[in-house]
């Protein structure tokens, strides 16, 4: 058995939005005492005083959380500066929580922890984890999701799916928080590790198209390309876009090996001097690179496709659950359309399922079913829960 529960609230306050979030909850658990949950929130709200009227509420919960760029559930659809929490109750399906720190210095430690203290607790091997790591830190540097994602395998094996999304401010790129139980963090890596009965799939779509011939990269350094086909990267975008600089309407598919998958990459700034250009993630030396162009009927369909993609390979009969992780890219290059998005994904599903889900800033999700992990970007995410 899985039992769900989603509370959303829209009210500015935060003891009132969590007071509506917490009754919608109580609500629809008939009296069910949830076990763990997951709480996406706006980054203006008291997070502390959040946290400790759902401990109040549910002293012993395993709760992880991160700030967001906006918000989704079956309650109140898309939303910004909002509150949604999703709990989760079962007698035979084991969820734990566990957090890292000093992500940015030490990504592979923190993992390590995570998984160590949401593991400890355990009587039955990991599942399916998810993780809401920081992305921007109080300093404002960037933490490496690469680098998480290594140490998040590491600690778990390969083979166990990571999904999740980085922590958003609100488009500000400066400090995003990590939930943990009690605790308000900005330097973390919250893991929430599923096991027992669990049945699950997940799905992802981008909308993005590759453009033109595919290439290699040259020359790159961390977060920098500097050059495509040995040319100047600013050059090879040229090629596509004339005198338009790079941006996330035209973001960089990365092929995975020999294969027609691919990853996104997004630019973020660029030098006319040396022709380099910087992107919101590594670019690996020798990958296998196109443009991209987008369309915002595209991009939107990209959002079906992921849900129908999950719903394919669920190899349960009823879900129970369904978390969304949107790319706020997405949301950026769709505006006033990025509603759409969760409202396509709500008319696909028969039946009413309890959803939640948040707009991140970079998606983690296996390439396909049974393939490895990645970090993507400009991405939708969906995931499936549900028992036997």
């Amino acid at each position: 058995m899985l039992k769900v529960a989603v509370g959303h609230s829209e009210d500015p306050d935060s003891q009132g939005a969590i007071e509506e979030v917490l009754a919608q909850c109580i609500k629809a658990l008939t009296g069910n005492l949830p076990q763990a949950g997951l709480l996406f929130a706006a980054i203006d709200f008291e997070h502390s005083l959040i946290l400790q009227a759902i401990n109040q509420m549910f002293p012993e919960i395993e709760l992880i959380g991160c700030t967001t760029d906006g918000e989704m559930s079956s309650i109140l659809g898309f939303q910004q500066d909002s509150l949604t929490l999703m709990l989760f109750c079962s007698d035979t399906v084991e969820i734990h929580a566990g957090v890292g720190y000093e992500t940015k210095e030490n990504p592979l430690t923190a993992a390590q922890q995570a998984v160590q203290q949401a593991t400890e607790n355990s009587s039955t091997p990991p599942k399916l984890c998810i993780t809401l790591p920081a992305s921007y830190t109080a300093d404002g540097s960037i933490t490496s999701s690469d680098a998480i994602l290594s140490g998040l395998e590491l600690a778990l094996g390969s083979q166990i799916p990571i999904i999740g999304g980085m922590a958003g401010d609100q488009f500000r790129m400066q400090t995003t928080y990590q939930f943990c139980r009690t605790e308000v963090l900005t330097d973390a890596l919250p893991v929430l590790i599923f096991s027992g009965d669990l049945q699950f799939s997940y799905g992802k779509g981008c909308g993005l198209q590759p453009i033109g011939n595919k290439s290699i990269v040259t020359k790159s350094q961390g977060t920098v390309l500097y050059e495509i086909d040995g040319k100047p990267a600013l050059e090879f975008y040229q090629r596509y876009l004339g005198d338009r600089l790079p941006s996330p309407e035209n973001g960089l598919a990365v092929y995975e090996q020999d294969s027609e998958y691919y990853y996104m990459r997004v630019p973020n700034s660029c030098d006319p001097e040396t022709g380099s250009i910087n992107f919101l993630c590594n670019i690996p030396e020798q990958a296998v690179v196109q443009v991209t162009e987008s369309s915002r009927n595209e991009i939107i369909a990209a959002a079906e496709t992921s849900l129908k993609m999950a719903l394919e390979n669920y190899p349960g009969t009823e879900p129970e659950a369904v978390l969304l992780f949107s790319c706020c890219c997405r949301r950026w290059i769709l505006g006033t359309r990025a509603k759409e998005e969760f409202n396509l994904v709500k008319n696909v599903l028969e039946q009413t399922i309890p959803i939640c889900g948040f707009y991140t800033y970079g998606e983690f999700v296996p390439m396909n079913l049974q393939g490895l992990n990645y970090y993507h970007q400009e991405t939708f995410v969906s995931l499936i829960l549900g028992t036997k």
